[in-house]
């Protein structure tokens, strides 16, 4: 069966169209692909999708599959909230920002 591995950065989007058995797993999948050592990526640290849903790297697989590779967060999405709303705040503007009637 053939399925899609697909590795995207803002300056990369590659596509790898991949044999695989009928048994195979996500993980079989991204291996034959070639993409994580092409990129130098570390498959410890890799998080996998399926047409965009969160998968994990034993899920099998189905014929026309679509698996994305995905990185972790390099950030902490509450702690970037959290230093915004301080800037605001610093500038006078509180949450609301100028809609703030006085």
């Amino acid at each position: 069966m053939i399925v899609h591995v697909v590795w995207a950065t803002p300056d990369v989007q590659d596509v790898v169209p991949v044999e695989v058995a009928a048994d195979a797993s996500v993980a079989d999948a991204v291996r034959h692909s070639g993409l994580a050592a092409h990129y130098g990526l570390d498959p410890a640290s890799l998080r996998y999708a399926r047409f965009g849903n969160r998968i994990d790297a034993s899920a099998r697989l189905a014929d026309g599959d679509r698996i994305e590779i995905v990185r972790g967060l390099t950030v902490d999405p509450k702690a970037v909230r959290a230093a915004r709303a301080r800037v605001k705040a610093a500038a006078g503007k509180g949450a609301l920002g100028s809609r703030r009637t006085p």
